[in-house]
């Protein structure tokens, strides 16, 4: 295992690439290169420096690895780093895309270019971030920050509407995140701490458990998003360039199921339990509904921004299902529907640069001239719809195959009466 602050050189490398454009003077052709260039090499190192985090990691062990920490804000909050199984997956998808909402981004940009690249590159900072981070505090830090580049990439750079989709999205996202910042505050005066290991031992009460789940609740539920509050989410990805529908699909609605896996279920075991007939419902609505609406869509990109909805919807069954197959199916669906959902919305942006239109009427006759891009297109709309054979198929199956719901809940509910820890506990038998 690495002995150097792998995790903040990952973190903070995309920031670096952003000092370096800030160096790049002019708006020429030359200084466009330049900006590009810088951008593309400073994300191509970022993710292969990121791999040696997956090469290095230790599957054996389910703590967090890769550990770093030092005193902040006067010693009661630290600066505190690491990655365990679930984020490490989530560290390198991130990586992963954004070569390619660079490279997507070359010729669409017609503005502003420098600046377009800088807000990306701040973006993956604090994404990353947010999947490495081991303190609450700092959590919320980059959780919270992602909204400010995200909300300007969308409002300056956007469709029309571009300023009313901005807002609704920053809004929407930021009401939610107030209550879990009052949850955090509430944690540290019950708790003592703010770090996340030391957070997973500690037993809350009971009837605190249900204020705090309801908190961290409004902030990821918006984020998912999940139904009814996913209504920013088509306006979002209608108005945002290319690149940020891909980084909008792929990561930032991760971040919400990546919450719920990390805060909800292990810290409030009791309140999940609880609450958990209420997430199938709200999770069965938004798979039947959204499916439905999206069947009427004459845009392409709200067609795939509703389909994402009920992806969401999988994800969030899965992961109250809280056995091991849910979760597994959950954290393969985010991972799966980051990559063939960004896929989507980088062929959307292949066609949109030419045509300039998103209407599904005015594709007719691609596969004639576009016979190799016709075909990826059907290779990843087959994934997003869960083929068989395919990546999408393997987390909904592992979802929706789940056993005995109401007699597992049942136990769920007398074993965490009894260990309100946050133990997986699969009636007789436990895990961590």
């Amino acid at each position: 295992m690495t002995d150097w602050p792998i995790l903040s050189t990952v973190t903070f490398l995309p920031t670096v690439g952003a000092l370096l454009l800030l160096l790049v003077r002019g708006d020429d052709a030359a200084a466009r290169r330049n900006v590009y260039w810088i951008s593309l090499w400073t994300t191509i190192v970022t993710f292969l420096v990121s791999l040696l985090i997956w090469i290095d990691f230790d599957n054996s062990s389910a703590g967090f690895q890769f550990v770093e920490r030092a005193d902040w804000l006067g010693g009661k909050i630290a600066y505190s780093m690491g990655v365990d199984g679930i984020s490490m997956l989530f560290v390198i998808l991130t990586t992963f895309l954004m070569p390619f909402c660079i490279v997507a981004s070359k010729y669409s940009v017609k503005i502003r270019f420098k600046e377009y690249m800088l807000a990306f590159l701040v973006l993956e900072t604090l994404m990353i971030g947010v999947f490495c981070a081991t303190d609450l505090v700092l959590f919320y830090v980059f959780f919270e920050g992602g909204l400010i580049p995200m909300f300007l990439i969308i409002g300056v750079w956007g469709g029309q509407r571009r300023v009313y989709a901005a807002f609704k999205f920053f809004l929407y996202t930021l009401l939610g995140s107030v209550l879990m910042l009052l949850a955090i505050m509430a944690m540290y005066w019950q708790a003592g701490t703010t770090d996340i290991p030391t957070l997973l031992d500690h037993s809350f009460p009971t009837s605190m458990q249900t204020w705090l789940w309801l908190a961290f609740f409004a902030s990821f539920a918006v984020k998912m998003p999940m139904w009814p509050v996913h209504t920013w989410l088509p306006d979002a990805h209608v108005e945002a360039p290319t690149a940020g529908s891909v980084i909008l699909a792929g990561v930032l609605l991760k971040m919400g199921g990546y919450g719920f896996l990390r805060f909800s279920l292990p810290m409030f075991p009791v309140a999940s339990a609880d609450f958990a007939p209420i997430i199938y419902t709200l999770s069965v609505v938004a798979i039947i509904y959204t499916s439905l609406v999206a069947l009427v869509q004459a845009d392409m990109k709200k067609l795939i921004a509703y389909s994402s909805v009920a992806h969401m919807g999988y994800v969030t069954m899965g992961i109250f299902t809280m056995n091991a197959q849910g979760v597994e199916g959950a954290i393969f669906q985010m991972l799966s529907h980051g990559i063939v959902s960004g896929a989507l919305f980088l062929c959307v942006g292949v066609i949109y640069d030419r045509m300039h239109t998103r209407e599904i009427a005015a594709y007719g006759g691609l596969v004639n001239r576009m016979p190799f891009y016709a075909t990826a297109f059907l290779v990843f709309t087959m994934a997003n719809v869960g083929l068989p054979g395919t990546s999408g198929f393997v987390g909904e199956f592992l979802v929706a195959d789940r056993r005995f719901p109401r007699q597992y809940l049942g136990c769920r509910l007398r074993d965490h009466r009894r260990h309100p820890v946050g133990e997986l506990r699969v009636c007789g038998s436990t895990a961590r």
